[in-house]
């Protein structure tokens, strides 16, 4: 008979990531939302790169004078690239989907924030308005500039992640 799975013990500090997540034991804790003043961006493009057989995918943001490229999946490259090049899948995507459940029950995506980078991995938020009320969702970035694109929502990245990039 298999063994008993146990669940590892779990943190109840929401500013602690899960164990599952790639960090350093010397990298400093998390401290969201000193990223500086949010800057509009636009999608400029959907990017595949090969190196030794492995393909990556980006999405590229801008500002107009900085650039993010910002690595994703393949199922959100071809969801954030159909929507950019004004195409259609022949059945609704997830992204679809998810933005037809929120018209219905009368729930806009106001924004999308780009607001912090640790460990090298970028997090966002989607803000939503039901009922005059705002809400504050987090989201993968490529996620949320998907629906972002679906519901003609403005996209802002923190100026202190733009300004990193360029350093790099």
């Amino acid at each position: 008979m298999p063994e008993e799975y146990e669940e590892p013990e779990r943190s109840d500090n929401l500013d602690e990531p899960p164990p599952f997540f790639p960090y350093e034991a010397d990298s400093p804790i998390r401290v969201p939302g000193q990223m500086g003043e949010l800057i509009e961006v636009n999608v400029d493009g959907v990017y595949a790169v090969e190196n030794n057989g492995q393909i990556s995918r980006f999405v590229l943001v801008t500002d107009g004078e900085r650039k993010l490229p910002i690595q994703i999946g393949p199922f959100e490259a071809q969801a954030i690239l159909l929507e950019h090049e004004g195409s259609r899948a022949d059945r609704p995507m997830t992204h679809d989907l998810i933005r037809t459940i929120l018209e219905r029950v009368e729930i806009t995506l106001d924004r999308v924030v780009i607001d912090d980078f640790w460990n090298s991995v970028y997090y966002a938020k989607l803000y939503i308005k039901h009922n005059r009320e705002e809400f504050e969702i987090d989201a993968r970035p490529s996620d949320s500039i998907a629906l972002a694109m679906r519901f003609g929502a403005p996209i802002f990245v923190a100026e202190g992640i733009l300004d990193a990039v360029i350093e790099e």
